[in-house]
Order: structure tokens, then C-alpha cells, then sequence
């Protein structure tokens, strides 16, 4: 199964995927976890709604998930 994740992503999908991965969340400002947007936006619309840079953030959620067990 590929859990790469893409800028098209929710942040709940990315949530399921891995819960560590809300750590990497809260550094970009993204606090409101469980709130209906988590599930309802994509990443892309999340990050320009919190000033964030998309593609950072999908590199360290890429990053996080290659290393993590």
C-alpha cells in the first residue's frame, strides 16, 4: 500500500495514515485537528488558509511517514 502523501490529500486521510503525523500539523500552525475542515479540504486549501507552504509540508509529512514503524 503506497502512503505517500499528495497536496490533494485531507488532513484527516494523512491523520489515518499515521497519528504522528499530527506533530508535523501543529508545527505548521494546522491546531484544529478534529475540526470538519481536517476532513473536508485539502491540503493545499489548508495550507493557504494557515499561510503555509504546501510543499513543505507534504516533504516533511513524505519524510515523517518513510522513517516511521
Amino acid at each position: 500500500m503506497d502512503n505517500s502523501v499528495n497536496k490533494q490529500m485531507s488532513i484527516g486521510e494523512v491523520l489515518n495514515i499515521h497519528r504522528g503525523t499530527a506533530r508535523i500539523f501543529m508545527e505548521f500552525g494546522m491546531h484544529c485537528l478534529g475540526c470538519p475542515h481536517a476532513t473536508a479540504e485539502s491540503l493545499e486549501d489548508a495550507c493557504a488558509a494557515h499561510g503555509a507552504n504546501v510543499d513543505e509540508l507534504v516533504h516533511q509529512l513524505n519524510e515523517f511517514l518513510a522513517t516511521a514503524k
